[in-house]
């Protein structure tokens, strides 16, 4: 097994195992034998556990906005309706069997207060993600397209840490409702009157 495979199934199994339970309720011996990696491979490609929380933390952002995104575009016509559309994917994602809330806000309550890393890695992410929100109410057409990103942000978070406590996918639903609200209302404040 050469670098990469090691690195690929050794970040697969942090994946998992630290989003359904947790950062410090995992060993590195227990992920070396869920990846089926020898221990010396696992430390060749991360030196330390922090090491790999940052690449599981990198990873999961990119895959988690490339799926969010590719969403979007296909199951939005318009661009009014593409912010909306951001909280059909949540309602799929919270129905999912394995979903557990946001893996950032998850990592940040476990370990933001210690490690730096964790913290920046959220913190990026959550950032990314109101400059894609943002970018939606730009162009959707929306009066304060910065303020209106950013109470899409409380939206989308306010939504995932709900389903997560309650189990209920209609969190997205709720969440979806008062995002259309707050559009119509911020493009209304536009019309010509």
């Amino acid at each position: 097994m050469d670098h990469d495979e090691a690195r690929t199934r050794i970040l697969d199994a942090a994946e998992k195992l630290f989003y359904d339970r947790g950062i410090q309720s995992v060993g590195m011996d227990e992920l070396r034998t869920t990846a089926g990696v020898s221990l010396k491979r696992l430390y060749q490609c991360f030196p330390a556990k922090h090491d790999l929380v940052e690449a599981y933390l990198r990873r999961r952002d990119t895959r988690w906005r490339t799926a969010l995104t590719a969403y979007v575009t296909e199951h939005a016509d318009t661009p009014e309706a593409r912010p909306l559309a951001v909280f059909d994917w949540l309602r799929d994602w919270f129905a999912a069997p394995d979903f557990r809330g946001c893996a950032f806000i998850n990592s940040f309550g476990e370990l933001g207060a210690t490690s730096d890393g964790v913290a920046r890695a959220a913190r990026d992410h959550k950032r990314a993600l109101l400059s894609y929100l943002t970018d939606l109410a730009r162009d959707a057409s929306v009066t304060e397209p910065v303020a209106a990103g950013r109470q899409l942000a409380l939206l989308v978070d306010g939504a995932i840490t709900t389903a997560a406590i309650t189990g209920e996918p209609s969190a997205a639903r709720q969440a979806r409702t008062a995002a259309e609200a707050l559009l119509a209302a911020a493009r209304t404040a536009t019309a010509p009157g």
